[in-house]
């Protein structure tokens, strides 16, 4: 069950819809907005947006991998990974339950 991808020019079409600013403004908005995203992201912060969820980075410290094709042990350097934790409210839509019982 594959989904539509939604783009940036999709989100700047709903807010130009919803919001009625102009196609310019509209999507300078979205691109505002995600630049904050990745600017607070890239500076170690946790993105909280109430009701969809929790993007937040954490940080790998150096492990051994193995390469599966010849078994080598192979160190994996220390790195920073971004993982999002979606809200109760949003589990709950995706679920097809009533928002109302969901609590974020």
């Amino acid at each position: 069950m594959a989904g539509k991808t939604v783009t940036r020019a999709d989100l700047s079409e709903a807010v130009y819809q919803k919001v009625g600013l102009s196609r310019t403004e509209s999507a300078d908005l979205v691109e505002s907005v995600l630049s904050e995203i990745c600017n607070s992201l890239a500076a170690g912060e946790t993105v909280k947006l109430s009701s969809f969820g929790s993007f937040i980075v954490r940080d790998k410290g150096e492990r051994v991998g193995r390469n599966p094709k010849t078994g080598i042990e192979v160190p994996i350097d220390p790195r920073r990974v971004m993982v999002f934790k979606p809200s109760n409210v949003l589990k709950a839509r995706i679920n097809g339950l009533d928002v109302d019982d969901a609590e974020d």
